[in-house]
């Protein structure tokens, strides 16, 4: 596989950057991840950390070189992330559990699938066409859906952040599963949380999609979607790749793509990369201790991969 990528989180204008995202590749198979804290409960970020770092952990485990089964790979990976964000809860005796939204995409042998849980988005984009995205497990969402609602209130409802679905609720999370999306050379696919996509009208998105490499268009819609924002701007996180295609397959590089390549096709059948960002990159000393003491986080990060390890194991025992 070859594929351009770029990620980049900034925090706006909240004291913490609750957003977590990042990528892992074998030599067939590539996952990309993002997930959005719920700012409204206790350690959103905790939530968003825990969720990224079990579906990373559990795709290296698996994809040997790729996952046989992906869309029970994301179901079950969905669940196992649910579940040790319920197991923080009960481990530190806390009111409510921390809550995170999550995007999930399986890209392997020139195909895409996607999952997604609350509003967090995925666009897939090609020739300056919008070919997919997900649909927000929000209210506006499910008024539209049934007609009580015209789409283009999405920008203006007031029910527009209200979300019914998320990781860490007391129900179990709906996993939305989308169908394999055949890709082709130049095709981008972009996950991001709503600090971007509810800053920047859908056009355009799609504007610096087609007319930028991924590595100007991403930091170009975050500084946009933050300054729009002002002062009350929300943490904004995008991840986005653009495909080039198989080398092996005689598929010809997608043209004027950005030179941050990557090449799967040198790794060994058992290799992996990862490469997760949290959101401590864009937060000041000060802006920590708000949340987290040194210590503390220390500790929190130790937890979340003793979890981590435990939910491997249930999935690899099943």
């Amino acid at each position: 596989m070859q594929f351009s990528v770029y990620q980049e989180s900034q925090i706006g204008g909240r004291k913490v950057n609750q957003d977590r995202m990042g990528y892992s590749y074998t030599r067939d198979s590539l996952l990309l991840v993002l997930a959005d804290g719920m700012g409204g409960h206790l350690r959103g970020e905790v939530a968003a950390a825990i969720a990224v770092q079990a579906l990373s952990t559990l795709f290296q485990q698996q994809a040997q070189p790729f996952i046989k089964r992906p869309v029970r790979f994301l179901e079950e990976a969905f669940l196992v992330a649910h579940e040790e964000i319920a197991r923080y809860k009960n481990e530190h005796n806390m009111p409510e559990s921390p809550r995170t939204t999550l995007v999930a995409c399986l890209v392997q042998h020139s195909s895409a699938i996607w999952a997604h849980c609350g509003d967090s988005r995925l666009y897939w984009a090609r020739d300056g066409a919008i070919l997919g995205r997900t649909r927000d497990h929000s209210h506006i969402e499910h008024l539209i859906a049934k007609g009580l609602a015209d789409p283009s209130e999405r920008a203006t409802h007031p029910d527009r952040n209200k979300l019914y679905n998320c990781l860490g609720a007391n129900s179990l999370p709906q996993v939305d599963i989308s169908r394999q999306a055949a890709l082709q050379p130049g095709d981008v696919l972009l996950l991001c949380s709503d600090g971007l996509w509810s800053m920047l009208p859908e056009d355009d998105i799609l504007r610096a999609l087609s007319t930028q490499t991924i590595v100007r268009a991403v930091p170009d819609m975050l500084n946009l979607a933050v300054l729009t924002g002002g002062d009350k701007s929300d943490n904004a996180t995008a991840l986005a790749i653009m495909w080039q295609g198989n080398p092996e397959t005689g598929v010809a590089d997608a043209p004027g793509v950005a030179p941050n390549v990557i090449s799967t096709q040198m790794l060994a059948e058992d290799q992996s990369n990862s490469t997760i960002l949290g959101g401590a990159e864009t937060v000041t000393p000060s802006d920590i201790v708000d949340e987290f003491g040194d210590d503390e986080i220390e500790k929190a990060i130790a937890e979340i991969r003793e979890a981590i390890e435990r939910s491997s194991q249930a999935i690899l025992n099943k």
